[in-house]
């Protein structure tokens, strides 16, 4: 077994004993360990010198064994340390017994010149390792020394001492014991000392090194907000410059299909309807892009407002019901009546919605797409719960730890035939966490997954509610205009910058001033 192993297990054994107020203090459990070590070997040393008494003295009295006693008695104070704590009393305590184990000695075996009188040294030595720097109980140990070689002088000067019986060959022997005695206890102490010197330099660099890599994860920290910082600036800057194309794309391609279909040329319509869905999936994209990095940057605002969750759900389905149609899907939408009216904020709540059924519709071939809404109880009170269900291909179980990181492609292998989950599910999960809530998933292979958002039923504050019909209408008439509004100068643009010179972009043109 090494020395290091030894020590360590030394430790073990002597930090049982050291109560928990003493082991957060790092100087104090120090004093402890030290102090446990003197008073769990020390005894087997100190005896020594009462067992060499009883050997040498021709009439041994009382007095051996009272001395025998009190050096015993250091064994019972690390079980008192344990159970009652009071580390300084004991120290204390300990210490005024062994003074009083020195003095008894000498007073019966030879006063100033006895052969115990080297034991004297460990007093100072033991007041070092157990009170440490403390000015306050160096004070108490000084004095109760003083006192007790003031007690002792008193008594051996004044009333006496008695005569001792141990010839001086014995004598001499009994010093020789002593002071060997002495010179091992001292030795062991100064090896504790120095291993527990040693463990808190150790300590030190260790804290030292810590405080370095702390320093160092606050500077990457720090430089990792700055880079989030420029890239929500960037992307806030650029998100117009990526728009402005796309929505001209998108508003381009649907005129030339209108024209197209007109005009009955069919081949030509399937390939502008490629263009057109492919804007529509790089706006989408761009679209997520930009809300997952004010989310991520903490600037996402949410604003509350009374919903009519059952409205919600059956604008959301019919807005997603044409994709299904295109898919030969069924998209049924099917609402608990107890959902009521709840505050949240209702847009993000669709887009979160639209991203679960955007990726069900992808993953699925045959069946439908069911969007469920129903009230339930939570651990924090009454909760809104919307499901996603599909009849798809499922997702495998060990996916589901990945399954909401951004961009999730790796490992997937139907990715190539349906396409990834690219950010819609890393948005939606946000968004719902954004509201309060959670997302989570429950799927089996070849049989289909469940994607469930549950939010806080916060009541409503204020009493007025208007009619679901006439929120309905206002949002559509204001989403109407503001995509009017966007789209006019945009197209308008392009038709600038492209010129068309045939009688279908004088159309075009016509179509967009009106």
């Amino acid at each position: 077994m090494s020395t290091s192993s030894t020590v360590e297990r030394l430790n073990n054994f002597v930090d049982w004993f050291i109560p928990a107020d003493v082991v957060s203090d790092v100087e104090m459990r120090k004093q402890a360990r030290i102090f446990l070590y003197s008073h769990i070997f020390g005894p087997f040393i100190g005896n020594t010198v009462p067992l060499a008494l009883y050997l040498f003295d021709p009439k041994p009295g009382f007095q051996i064994t009272i001395l025998a006693a009190a050096i015993t008695g250091f064994w019972i104070f690390p079980f008192v340390l344990r159970a009652f704590g009071h580390y300084y009393l004991l120290a204390t305590i300990s210490i005024q017994n062994l003074i009083f184990c020195i003095l008894w000695s000498c007073y019966f075996y030879g006063g100033v010149t006895s052969p115990t009188l080297p034991w004297v040294l460990t007093i100072p030595l033991l007041a070092l390792f157990y009170v440490g720097s403390s000015p306050r109980m160096r004070l108490v140990v000084l004095s109760l020394f003083a006192v007790n070689l003031a007690a002792f002088l008193f008594l051996y000067n004044v009333v006496g001492h008695p005569a001792s019986t141990m010839p001086v060959s014995a004598m001499q022997s009994l010093g020789l014991v002593s002071t060997i005695a002495t010179s091992i206890y001292v030795a062991m102490m100064a090896l504790f000392y120095a291993n527990a010197l040693a463990a808190q330099v150790e300590l030190g660099a260790e804290m030292r090194a810590h405080m370095a890599k702390a320093a160092d994860l606050r500077s990457a920290v720090a430089e990792a907000e700055r880079a989030g910082a420029a890239k929500s600036d960037f992307l806030a800057k650029i998100s117009h410059e990526l728009r402005t194309p796309l929505n001209a794309v998108i508003g381009y391609s649907e005129m030339l299909m209108e024209d197209m279909s007109a005009a009955e040329e069919t081949e030509a319509i399937a390939d502008v309807k490629k263009i057109h869905g492919a804007g529509h999936f790089l706006l989408k994209l761009v679209n997520e892009v930009l809300d997952l990095s004010k989310i991520e940057a903490g600037k996402m605002e949410v604003n509350v407002e009374p919903v009519d969750l059952q409205a919600l759900l059956e604008r959301v389905g019919e807005r997603h019901r044409p994709l299904a149609r295109q898919n030969n899907l069924d998209l049924v939408v099917s609402c608990d009546p107890a959902l009521g009216v709840i505050a949240t904020d209702s847009a993000k709540l669709e887009n979160a919605l639209g991203e679960l059924i955007d990726n069900a519709i992808k993953f699925t071939r045959e069946g439908g797409v069911t969007l469920v809404g129903e009230r339930v109880r939570g651990a924090k009170g009454d909760e809104v719960a919307i499901s996603v269900r599909d009849t798809g291909v499922g997702i495998a179980p060990e996916r589901f730890g990945s399954l909401f990181e951004q961009f999730n492609l790796a490992g997937d292998t139907s990715a190539s035939k349906y396409g990834g989950t690219g950010l819609g599910l890393a948005l939606g999960q946000k968004i719902s966490r954004l509201l309060g809530g959670d997302l989570a998933v429950e799927s089996q292979l070849n049989v289909g997954s469940c994607f469930t958002i549950r939010i806080p039923a916060k009541p409503v504050e204020t009493s007025a509610k208007p009619a679901a019909e006439d929120r309905d209408v206002a949002a559509a008439l204001s989403a109407a205009e503001t995509f009017h509004r966007q789209l006019r100068p945009l197209i308008a643009q392009a038709g600038r910058e492209a010129e068309p010179a045939s009688g279908q972009g004088q159309e075009v043109k016509a179509a967009v001033n009106a």
